[in-house]
């Protein structure tokens, strides 16, 4: 079906910034059900323009495109095309590990390239591929004498908007994500104000005002838009600047205090994708595979070595000050005798795998000290852990060791010693390793999410492939869907994570933060949040301190957040004899299918995801601090099957701060036809397993 004609292109296109092309200069692609269309055109002054339109209604006004390079003229008029092709792509693949087994990657593309008329010639191509759930553009650049070596100054992509829309959004910080969502209109944006902020794990810069991606808005008539970018390869990392007058964002790229400029790349390379999700639900965004579909397909074949997991850790009890990562105050954690209690934990419980954190020498001077380069080996456990004898232990109990390497930001010395390091692991029979970086980068003027820290975390990534080794990366640069082509990227943090509930000054994250995490940072891709609290008051070690959420919301999370590894992150004392925990000894981590019921960005999310290979199904809902009453129809159930719910929700008393420990477990038998009316106390949720009878 068609939606689209010229005669509508042009009258849209005249209440718009600029209305000077006639309908034969107009270069048009649609998605393949027609509900997107992108429009290109060349303005008189050889301008590159587009804009995009949903559902016969512009989304994306007129908006241009143009590079500033270090020693060159800026790429941006004189323009004449010089070639245009079209194709449709229509596939079917598979992900090794993650929400949905398929996935369809159908689109199509249109490619414009462009010539400069006269002075240098210069010439790249401009690469639209518009599919049903949004639109992906990227810049290309071949082989040419006049553009060899690139040093790129700025990129400028325009995204000029309709409206004044409602925007969740963190500030476009160079080196961290760890930010509490705003919920502000775009006029109002001040990402500036949040620099200095005293309540994150690291330091921040904030140059401008910019956002970091995805940042996601809700237009007046109720269309979603999220913003972000795909394969983020040897590029720096993309914030939007925002003007708050015209209601535009533009393309602001993280640079370096050691270069005037911010990328450099030899010719002929690609851009990253700059995407737009758009939808007319906010459950659609969650669903999208817009983000994975624009990277490459899997260049490591079989990934089996690594396994979808639950895990549990040494890890929550440094953050509650039981413990600590170092030997210097007596109180280390990471020791044999300890890991072995969380191994036999994991193997009562039916949990794949435990992680160490402290184990290696060098946590005395990791973290308040300028120079941390070589202060960690990551080979070298403290006397009081011995490295193979927790692996043989493990194994004789049927669980796996993730291993830990926090790099202290001194990348350099983490890549001499990567070889050595997933070696080791690779002989131990580790296929997971969770990383950070912790700290001011070094070498001092680089930032996390420059091209030179982009290109460290990939070698990271490339390097534990050659090893079978799986990456979980903290501190990390932003999820792209580079899982899609290198799948032992298995997840990551880049958001405010459970631990700030441990020792924020703000008394942690509010009842709101996940359920707009859930349609803002989580369409990135998979997050390590390590859910699961059930001392939500975390007496006797944090009485200050608190989760800002019910109990039935956490084990909710097990459902909503997505990661292929899941961590049951609470101390195993808080889970003895608890029959809450059911929920989390059953349910899965890696899934056949996702369905994303219903939701409101920042309010509530409710999600029912199939287990692969059992095909059980399991269901969460989590909402803010308001109390909520949800039906949800269970027609996701197999057909001709009946099921026996079992429910683990909010108690009748329940509330995120005044009772967050009251819930209560009952059963129903429902099929496909039934549905269930849900209560969500404030702050709460609900978890519900699907057993076949």
């Amino acid at each position: 079906m068609k939606f689209f004609n010229q005669t509508i292109l042009v009258s849209l296109m005249c209440w718009g910034v600029a209305c000077s092309p006639s309908a034969d200069k107009l270069i048009t692609v649609e998605s393949p059900s027609g509900n997107n269309l992108i429009t290109f055109f060349l303005t008189d002054a050889g301008e590159a323009a587009y804009l995009v339109a949903h559902n016969n209604k512009i989304v994306i006004d007129t908006s241009y495109l143009s590079f500033e390079f270090k020693g060159q003229p800026t790429l941006q008029q004189g323009l004449i095309t010089a070639g245009q092709h079209e194709r449709t792509f229509n596939e079917q693949w598979e992900m090794p590990w993650g929400e949905q087994r398929t996935v369809i990657n159908h689109y199509n593309e249109l490619k414009i390239d462009l010539i400069e008329e006269q002075g240098l010639n210069r010439q790249f191509s401009i690469i639209f591929k518009v599919y049903d759930d949004g639109i992906g553009l990227r810049y290309f650049f071949p082989e040419q004498t006049n553009l060899t070596e690139v040093m790129i100054t700025d990129e400028n992509t325009q995204f000029n908007l309709t409206g004044d829309h409602d925007v969740w959004w963190i500030p476009g910080d160079w080196d961290i994500y760890e930010y509490l969502y705003n919920e502000t209109k775009l006029s109002a944006v001040d990402a500036t104000s949040k620099r200095n902020h005293p309540n994150l794990g690291q330091h921040n810069y904030i140059p401008e005002n910019a956002v970091n991606t995805p940042v996601t808005m809700k237009t007046k008539n109720g269309t979603y838009l999220s913003f972000h970018e795909a394969n983020l390869t040897d590029y720096a990392g993309m914030t939007l600047k925002v003007d708050v007058v015209k209601l535009s964002l533009q393309s602001e790229l993280v640079g370096s205090e050691n270069t005037d400029y911010k990328v450099i790349r030899t010719t002929p390379f690609s851009t990253p994708w700059r995407t737009v999700q758009i939808a007319d639900r906010a459950g659609d965004l969650i669903e999208s595979n817009l983000i994975v579909n624009l990277n490459e397909p899997n260049k490591l074949g079989d990934v089996s070595w690594f396994k979808p997991t639950k895990y549990v850790g040494i890890w929550w009890e440094m953050h509650l000050g039981k413990s600590s990562w170092s030997k210097a105050d007596g109180k280390h954690g990471a020791t044999t005798e300890n890991a072995k209690k969380y191994i036999d934990f994991a193997a009562a419980n039916d949990i794949g795998a435990v992680l160490v954190e402290g184990w290696n020498t060098g946590w005395e001077h990791w973290i308040g000290f300028e120079d941390r380069e070589g202060v960690f080996d990551f080979v070298t456990p403290y006397e009081d852990y011995d490295l193979e004898e927790v692996v043989r232990y493990g194994r004789e109990k049927g669980v796996e060791l993730i291993m830990h390497h926090e790099t202290s930001a001194a990348p350099r010395t983490y890549e001499q010693q990567m070889d050595t390091a997933y070696s080791l692991m690779q002989s131990l029979g580790i296929h997971a390793v969770k990383t950070g970086y912790v700290g001011k980068i070094i070498p001092k003027g680089e930032y996390h999410h420059g091209q030179w820290m982009v290109n460290h975390y990939r070698k990271a990534i490339e390097k534990g492939a050659q090893y079978q080794v799986a990456i979980n990366a903290h501190e990390p640069i932003k999820a792209t869907g580079i899982r899609r082509t290198y799948p032992n990227a298995i997840s990551r943090e880049g958001l405010r994570g459970q631990e700030f509930n441990a020792w924020s000054v703000e008394k942690g994250n509010p009842p709101d933060h996940l359920p707009t995490v859930a349609f803002t940072r989580m369409l990135a891709g998979p997050i390590d949040f390590t859910p699961g609290i059930f001392n939500i008051k975390l007496s006797p070690y944090k009485e200050e301190h608190q989760v800002n959420t019910t109990l039935a919301h956490q084990l909710a999370l097990y459902v909503v957040i997505y990661s292929p590894v899941q961590m049951a992150a609470d101390l195993p004392e808080s889970y003895s004899g608890h029959p809450a925990f059911q929920f989390i000894r059953d349910v899965g981590v890696n899934w056949e299918q996702t369905r994303v019921l219903d939701g409101e960005v920042g309010d509530f999310v409710a999600i029912a995801r199939q287990e692969r290979g059992t095909r059980k199904w399991f269901f969460g809902a989590i909402t803010d601090e308001e109390p909520r009453e949800l039906t949800i129809s269970l027609d996701f159930l197999d057909d001709n099957k009946n099921y026996t719910a079992t429910i683990y929700s909010d108690g009748d008393k329940s509330h995120w701060n005044d009772n967050p420990t009251d819930y209560k477990i009952t059963t129903a038998d429902v099929n496909n036809a039934s549905s269930l009316d849900l209560k969500l106390a404030a702050g709460g949720g609900v978890a519900i397993s699907f057993t076949e009878k």
